[in-house]
Formats: C-alpha cells, structure tokens, sequence
C-alpha cells in the first residue's frame, strides 16, 4: 500500500465513515489541530527527563490519538465502533494538575513564556491546544461534538501551563513574570 493515494489531490478528503468532504471543512480544521498537538505533546515528551512525566505525555498523546479518531468519523454514520473517551481522563489530568500545583508558589502575575527549551516546548504545545481547542468549540456550534472531548482538551491547556511551571521549577529556571510596560 502507497502513502499517496491521489484522492485528495483536489481539495477533498474522506471521514472515517467514507464520507466526503472538503480539506477546509471544520471537522478536518478540528482533528488537524489535535495531531498538530499531539505532534508538539511527542517533541515536548521528548525532551523532558523525568520518567513520570514523559509517561503521562505518553497516556496524553494515546488520548489525543482517539479524540483525532472520533473527531474523523462522519456523526451522521450511526454504529460506527469508537474509541472509548469519559470523564475518567478528565479526572486524570486535573489529578495531575493538583499533584504539580501542591508544589508550585502561588501565581500573581502572568508569565513570558521561556527559559529554557523543554520549558518553552510546554508553552508551545500549550498554545496549539488552545487553538485545537477553538477548532473544536466551532465544530460543535455546527455539529454534535461530545461535551467531554471539549472538557479533556480545556484541562490539558491548564495541565500544559502548570507543567511548564514544574519543569521550570525542576531545572531552577526563575520564572519572569510580566508586568505592563516594564
């Protein structure tokens, strides 16, 4: 089997399901900024040095894979067998978040993302979950996009945030902290 298939050759692609649509259609702008992210989640699980974090990356890159998939099916194919996604790895990462956070000072001010690499790859991928996260939020004002997919993806920008801080944290790296006009 070839990696080029010519179908897509004018504008069009297939969702799981077979259906057709257009490469700009929301569905395909949504499930394109997931792999975009989970892309940014491997480059950042590739830096990061501790085994535990780099693992929950890994659990946040499988859980990423199935909201691509579920995003990819046509919602009018009905019976089609999906992945399955709950609040279970909502809970997950606000586990995490609140694990991270107990260690952390308070903030009181915004913070310029950098510092170093690993650290500005969590800003970066934190970044293009918020994008997937609008594409997402648009789909679902034309189509049926389960709340809980929505509710994953939010708290994966909070948990990318609060990593950075760990992993500043972790290599000494003094957060800068950003005031207005300064």
């Amino acid at each position: 089997m070839k990696i080029y298939t010519k179908t897509g050759d004018k504008g069009k692609t297939s969702l799981f399901g077979g259906t057709r649509v257009n490469k700009s259609h929301l569905r395909i702008d949504a499930y394109g900024n997931v792999d975009e992210l989970n892309a940014n989640v491997g480059l950042l699980r590739d830096q990061v040095k501790n085994e535990k974090i780099s693992g929950v990356l890994y659990k946040v890159q499988d859980r990423l894979f199935v909201i691509g998939a579920i995003l990819a099916c046509d919602p009018d194919k009905k019976g089609m067998k999906l992945p399955e996604f709950n609040e279970e790895d909502v809970h997950f990462l606000e586990l995490e978040i609140d694990r991270m956070e107990a260690n952390l000072q308070p903030l009181k001010n915004f913070i310029i993302p950098g510092g170093h690499p690993v650290v500005s790859s969590a800003h970066i991928a934190r970044t293009v979950c918020r994008r997937a996260e609008r594409s997402m939020v648009l789909l679902s004002e034309n189509s049926q996009v389960d709340v809980v997919l929505l509710e994953y993806v939010n708290r994966l920008s909070d948990y990318l945030f609060v990593l950075g801080r760990q992993l500043a944290k972790d290599l000494n790296v003094n957060e800068i902290t950003w005031h207005a006009g300064a």
